[in-house]
């Protein structure tokens, strides 16, 4: 709930928080404003279960170079993981995601970045940099934002042009040479013109040895070149703005890191022997991307009517990654051991997403306690993607090894019309509605040739389309003036997808729409003269046709497979107190249980030698009643910041932060070996800071350097992946 910009305060400038809130100010620790609702509220009058995210508690969050995936379990009920690293994360919000790796998979959490829906994973790795405010709102947003919101939304804004000329300037060097490097300028340039330029550098030496000798991988790994820069140009008149904002990114680097025989057999536990430095790899790995958008922020005011909103977007990428998916280099049965697989296995592939998006909005003024939203919004994606195979051994030709090219074409088209409404009886009560109805369509074309097609014949074409109805309903009573609380009825919706993989014997299946219907509750308000802001809500989900996809498993098939049904329930708190002047607290957490029902679902095993606790038919598993993958049962933070003045505007300062979940498991089936253990992480920064001008400090992250598996892959041995390892620096930051 730190770091948005207060009610009370002054506006701080881009990216930092205000002095007066950092140092004790007597206004307390003021409002949080939040745009949840498309509007910008105190967070106490929105009935969401929304939690921002700014200033210094950003900064210091994502100061180790890490890619969004910084993110996770630092709200309630949010977690992000990846097994492409920082091309392709994949957001849980209460349980509820999906943890298909393939690039046209569907994702029940949107990602809304500058007021632009970006659906397609690749997209959704824009660096963060130069931001506002981060919001991630939970539980179904399926009125006002884009489309494909059944989960939540984690919205992220850039702070804007604007007329008071201002910057910063930020770096960092930390372990395994990683380099972390900000900058932004931006301020009038004469007649309403304004603009703000920003950049971002990140980088990282390879620092895991890859010990085979045999083979064509890189003989370090886990390293990156991470560039990132925006440009924004406004223009204000009157009644009419206009925004332009245009974004580019290179990313140059190697992929995820697959460790073979990581887990031993019958235990969660690392395999004896691991090193977080060292693993053993034979086939190609690389990773490239380049991205670029551009959109166009348009708005009109009426006069005593209201606002008219229009958002023009485009996005396009072209992305390269290619990987040792079997983790090691010495094949043997049984797979068991570090380093040791059943076969060789190396894979990769081509993509290039593109999307292009138009909503226009009209947001009534207020007439008498009334107010109204509604619009259109359009969406197209085109996605065509190669996949490749290579034989074994390599020969050091990267081209001419490719065994296996199957080409996706791949289109989806969305519309949409959405209306809210809101009414206040009286002051202290707050009713709003809302309804959209969506159409998807989707049309995958697959062609090519591989030597593992089992009977598929090529070109394949899959459609599929459905539309719904989605709709709200809340009520906001304000108990005082400081404390409110809420009721909230939702529906969420995502359109039917296709999983077009047709290698290792995988042909094109498509899953109907899901829906999700929610009812949440909560309190949210101040206490103490201000000194404490807190938000506790309680929520029930039931899902209705569940996407999901059965991947891996002994032939490491893929199949999109509908559950009959999945529930989800869960509390979330969370607290900011300022119990001394120079004393700042923060903690929140989450207790969410999820579970699969659907009796006849059935999903294959892994392909060496796993532990499965499901009950297991001719190689199937029966998942009723496990939990949704990635769905921890806990999820919870601290931070505490202290300060020592030392001048009128200077001050010592030490920050902390530490973020908990429980055991997760990676699949929808349930085994011993791929039940990830609970993870902490913590974060220490001791600086000098003098108001907004000059902040200087050492800091660390995964301080304890506790390391855990994180995800894993199942088809070939018991390979994982592992979380980021301890990293310790220096920084330097200074504004103006």
């Amino acid at each position: 709930m730190t770091g948005e910009a207060r009610a009370e305060a002054p506006p701080a400038p881009p990216g930092q928080a205000n002095d007066t809130a950092d140092r004790g100010a007597d206004t307390g620790l003021g409002d949080i404003i939040v745009t949840a609702t498309r509007r910008a509220e105190s967070s106490k009058d929105v009935p969401i279960a929304v939690t921002a995210i700014g200033g210094e508690k950003l900064d210091v969050l994502n100061s180790s170079g890490l890619d969004i995936r910084f993110l996770s379990s630092r709200t309630p009920s949010l977690q992000i993981e990846s097994s492409f690293g920082r091309t392709f994360p994949r957001f849980y919000i209460r349980g509820l995601g999906n943890t298909d790796f393939d690039i046209n998979a569907a994702q029940p959490v949107s990602v809304v970045y500058d007021d632009v829906a970006l659906e397609n994973s690749l997209l959704k790795s824009f660096p963060v940099f130069d931001l506002q405010n981060v919001q991630v709102l939970r539980g179904p947003q399926g009125t006002l934002f884009g489309r494909n919101t059944p989960a939540g939304v984690i919205k992220l804004d850039s702070v804007k042009p604007s007329d008071r000329f201002n910057g910063y300037a930020s770096t960092s060097w930390a372990t395994y040479n990683t380099i972390n490097t900000e900058a932004a300028v931006g301020g009038p340039i004469g007649g309403g013109v304004s603009f703000r330029a920003s950049g971002i550098l990140q980088h990282r030496d390879d620092w895991v040895t890859n010990t085979s000798t045999t083979g064509a991988a890189n003989r370090k790994l886990e390293g990156y070149t991470d560039v990132a820069g925006r440009f924004q140009l406004g223009y204000s008149t009157g009644d009419f703005n206009a925004l332009l904002n245009f974004h580019v990114r290179d990313l140059q680097g190697t992929p995820r890191v697959f460790r073979a025989g990581l887990f031993r057999q019958g235990s969660n536990e690392f395999s004896a022997g691991f090193d977080p430095g060292r693993v053993a790899l034979d086939g190609y790995t690389s990773q490239s991307l380049t991205q670029w958008g551009i959109n166009l922020r348009l708005d009109y005011h009426f006069d005593g009517i209201g606002t008219l909103y229009s958002v023009t977007a485009f996005e396009k990428a072209k992305v390269e990654s290619t990987g040792d998916i079997d983790g090691g280099n010495n094949y043997v049965f049984p797979a068991l051991g570090l380093n040791n697989a059943l076969f060789p296995s190396n894979t990769g592939g081509e993509s290039r997403p593109q999307e292009f998006s138009q909503e226009l909005r009209f947001a009534s003024d207020d007439f008498g306690g009334f107010r109204a939203q509604g619009g259109v919004y359009y969406f197209y994606q085109r996605l065509k993607y190669a996949e490749f195979d290579y034989v074994f051994p390599p020969t050091g030709n990267f081209l001419a090894d490719r065994d296996a090219d199957i080409r996706h074409d791949n289109k989806n088209e969305n519309f949409g019309i959405f209306a809210s409404l809101e009414y206040k009886p009286v002051d202290a009560l707050t009713l709003r509605a809302g309804g959209r109805y969506s159409r998807d369509s989707r049309n995958d074309l697959v062609s090519g040739f591989s030597p593992v097609l089992f009977g598929v014949v090529l070109p394949i074409r899959t459609t599929t389309s459905a539309d719904a109805f989605t709709w709200d309903l809340s009520a906001t009573y304000a108990a005082s003036k400081e404390i409110s609380l809420y009721a909230r009825v939702a529906t969420g919706y995502q359109g039917p997808a296709i999983q077009d993989r047709v290698t290792f014997g995988s042909s094109p299946t498509a899953a109907r729409k899901q829906t999700t219907i929610s009812a949440e509750g909560g309190i949210k308000g101040a206490l103490l003269d201000r000194s404490l802001n807190f938000a506790l809500s309680g929520y029930y989900f039931r899902t209705k046709d569940l996407q999901v996809t059965a991947v891996g498993g002994a032939v490491n098939s893929a199949r999109l497979l509908n559950a009959a049904a999945a529930i989800g329930y869960g509390v979330e708190a969370e607290f900011e107190a300022r119990p001394l002047p120079n004393l700042t607290l923060t903690a929140s957490g989450s207790y969410n249980f999820t579970e699969i029902e659907d009796p006849n679902i059935r999903v294959g095993v892994c392909g060496s030698l796993c532990t499965v606790v499901d009950p297991v038919t001719a190689g199937l598993a029966n998942i009723n009643g496990n939990p949704l993958p990635q769905a921890p049962r806990v999820v919870a933070n601290v931070t505490a910041r202290y300060s020592i003045p030392v001048t009128a505007t200077g001050e010592i300062y030490l920050y902390t932060d530490w973020a908990y979940r429980s055991r997760i498991n990676y699949f929808l089936y349930d085994a011993l070996e791929f039940r990830g253990r609970p993870l902490l992480e913590g974060g220490l920064k001791l600086g000098y800071k003098v108001g907004n001008k000059l902040d200087i400090g050492v800091f660390a992250r995964n301080i304890t350097n506790q390391i855990r598996s994180i995800s894993a892959i199942d088809f070939n041995n018991l390979t994982g992946m592992i979380n980021e390892p301890r990293i310790i620096g220096g920084q330097i930051r200074v504004g103006f």
